[in-house]
């Protein structure tokens, strides 16, 4: 597994939205291991829409599997202030949601967070993801 680990981690080096991180829970990383409730190796946890708890990773050990999974449930393709590579849904979040005012889009970004551990279907959780991400986006531009 970890040539897999070490070429997904060279394909998103440089991404703006996903960071691949190994840690040592032999050695260093005790620490962080514990507090994220790591107990057997290798795992994989990852976090996603605001969660700090971490979610174990279930799916394939190869590169493919990988790869894949972090494009359709990690990887964020639209960028606000660029929205040349998002979908026309997600375009048309991002002009509602700059016509409404920061404390809304704050109200709105807060309410879906709480949202995220919920039970719903696969392509509700990634619309719920990318309006995460969207907002996240927009909100982060207010603070500069």
């Amino acid at each position: 597994m970890k040539p897999a680990w070490d070429k997904l981690g060279s394909e998103y080096a440089d991404s703006p939205s996903v960071m691949i991180a190994d840690v040592d829970c032999t050695s260093t990383g005790k620490e962080l291991c514990s507090k994220y409730d790591v107990t057997g190796y290798p795992t994989i946890k990852y976090f996603a829409d605001g969660d700090v708890e971490g979610t174990d990773y279930q799916g394939g050990r190869d590169f493919d599997s990988l790869k894949s999974f972090t494009e359709n449930t990690l990887e964020v393709k639209c960028d606000p202030n660029d929205p040349s590579e998002c979908t026309d849904r997600e375009k048309a979040y991002i002009e509602k949601m700059k016509a409404k005012s920061a404390s809304d889009r704050q109200s709105q970004l807060a309410r879906l967070q709480k949202m995220a551990g919920a039970s719903m279907t696969a392509d509700l959780k990634k619309w719920m993801s990318q309006r995460i991400s969207i907002l996240s986006g927009l909100t982060s531009n207010e603070e500069l």
